[in-house]
């Protein structure tokens, strides 16, 4: 009997204690319940991590977003990089031609006095022994074998073969080829000719044993042997040789005419 009532104020207690806790829990806040408390600790970590693990994705949608951006407008700025790099190579060409237009305007003002074909220079044969050019004028444009070609600073040479629409050139300073010409201080004649391995001298040769050759002389060409009219430039006496045989005496001619530079031509057409 004892026992059985022993166990009945046990129940009692713990009946109350269990009132009593639900009570302080369910009071603890206002809207709150013991369950609804305990299931918000529970999933309140996972919950806070997916709301990281939002905020970390839509971060780098826009990182993402940003790269795709810049891309396209890298590629803009490319295209529009190439098309004034291709602005710039048109100008360049526009500027090569005004002035070339500029040195056959300057050239034919020189020349005045010969009827004259502007040409510029598409191939050049410089070796050791053969100096030939090629330009961009032919048979169409009335060019003939053995007509004198011309620069800015005086002769070039003159025309060996033609087809339609080019013409080669043989060089002053071709080891083969021969100018008659002039010293314009005593008018005595030498013959030009070309000096082997270089591009800008020629030697003069067949010079008068009583001529008084002088250092800086200017050498015209003289008219003589039917292709080179007179009175064209030839070049400058750089140096005179002094040999104990005066017959054989001879000077150096520095070119007036640049080869390495040379671009603009006029053919001088004097064989209609």
């Amino acid at each position: 009997m004892y026992r059985k009532n022993k166990v009945g104020v046990l129940g009692i207690v713990i009946t109350i204690v269990i009132l009593i806790l639900v009570v302080v829990f369910s009071h603890g806040e206002k809207n709150t319940s013991f369950f609804e408390k305990f299931a918000n600790k529970l999933v309140m970590p996972f919950q806070n991590g997916l709301t990281y693990l939002k905020n970390k994705v839509n971060g780098n949608d826009t990182f993402f977003s940003d790269i795709n951006k810049l891309k396209v407008e890298n590629e803009e700025l490319k295209k529009q990089n190439s098309k004034l790099e291709q602005s710039l190579r048109e100008l360049e060409n526009i500027k090569t031609e005004n002035e070339t237009l500029k040195e056959y305007l300057e050239l034919n003002k020189k020349y005045g006095e010969y009827k004259t074909v502007p040409a510029y220079i598409i191939n050049k044969d410089i070796s050791n022994y053969y100096k030939t050019i090629v330009i961009n004028v032919g048979a169409k444009d009335g060019i003939k074998e053995k007509m004198t070609v011309i620069a800015d600073k005086g002769l070039v040479g003159h025309v060996i073969s033609v087809t339609d629409n080019t013409a080669k050139v043989q060089t002053i300073v071709d080891t083969s080829s021969a100018v008659s010409a002039l010293m314009s201080t005593n008018k005595d004649s030498i013959v030009c000719k070309g000096v082997l391995g270089e591009n800008k001298e020629l030697k003069g040769m067949y010079i008068a044993t009583d001529a008084n050759v002088l250092q800086g002389d200017s050498v015209v060409t003289s008219g003589l042997g039917g292709i080179y009219p007179k009175g064209i430039h030839v070049g400058t006496v750089k140096s005179v040789s002094s040999p104990k045989n005066i017959t054989d005496r001879y000077v150096s001619i520095e070119t007036a005419v640049d080869f390495s530079k040379l671009d603009t031509v006029l053919v001088i057409n004097n064989k209609e």
